[in-house]
């Protein structure tokens, strides 16, 4: 067992793993249980009562989190003329168009989420098979196909976070990092869980929310008692 595994181990006889904890507590425990020499990030894991390979029960959506999630995100953005210009002043790390489409096919993709205004989507529809399984393909349900490139740009480099459900049922999501304030992480924390609750699907039958649960990326995992994730 390496240090790693010794880490984790020592982490999962802390703490009582059938407990269920406060928000707020858990926060804290998963602060103090961030040893690692990096800043680790604090995740999120939502176990839904859903089946997502029904269309009327598939949980997708973004949720721009209060404080941020600590990660520097890449954005590319297909975009021409004016368009290109105001996605390179909002900060976009690749602007382009054909040129970028290029790139892609060769498997040039350094970037972390893609944005495309809606005349470019003729371009970028021709990319479906590399970006898609890769989860960048521009969406516009997700906001990520849209001419308010600006502001588009902005909120994803501010800490917006796409989510979707995988087949289990289950949403994962990193929601800031080990050295945020226990009040900004509890804040990221219920926006987070807010977002899912408005993202309930039509097809969703019974108990709709299983089980919440955070962790820090070397932490075991605490379970939330979800009355606590609602209200300030």
């Amino acid at each position: 067992m390496g240090k790693v595994g010794k880490r984790l181990k020592g982490a999962y006889e802390a703490i009582d793993r059938e407990a269920v904890y406060d928000v707020a507590e858990a926060v804290k425990m998963v602060k103090e249980q961030a040893q690692a020499k990096f800043d680790e990030t604090v995740e999120i894991s939502v176990n839904l009562g859903i089946d997502p390979r029904h269309a009327d029960q598939m949980v997708r959506g973004v949720v721009t989190l209060p404080n941020g999630t600590g990660k520097s995100v890449r954005v590319a953005v297909f975009a021409k003329g004016d368009k290109a210009q105001e996605a390179a002043d909002a900060g976009a790390d690749v602007v382009g168009a054909e040129d970028l489409a290029e790139k892609v096919k060769k498997g040039e993709i350094d970037f972390d989420r893609c944005i495309a205004t809606p005349d470019m989507m003729g371009v970028v529809g021709r990319l479906g098979k590399i970006l898609g399984p890769r989860g960048l393909m521009p969406n516009p349900k997700l906001g990520t196909v849209t001419a308010e490139i600006a502001k588009t740009v902005q909120a994803v480099k501010g800490g917006q976070v796409e989510f979707r459900a995988e087949k289990a049922g289950v949403v994962h999501a990193g929601i800031g990092k080990a050295s945020f304030t226990e009040q900004a992480l509890v804040e990221n924390v219920r926006a987070f869980y807010d977002v899912i609750l408005r993202n309930k699907p039509s097809g969703a039958k019974g108990t709709y929310v299983k089980k919440v649960s955070i962790s820090s990326t070397m932490g075991a995992g605490l379970k939330l008692e979800i009355a606590s994730l609602s209200g300030a």
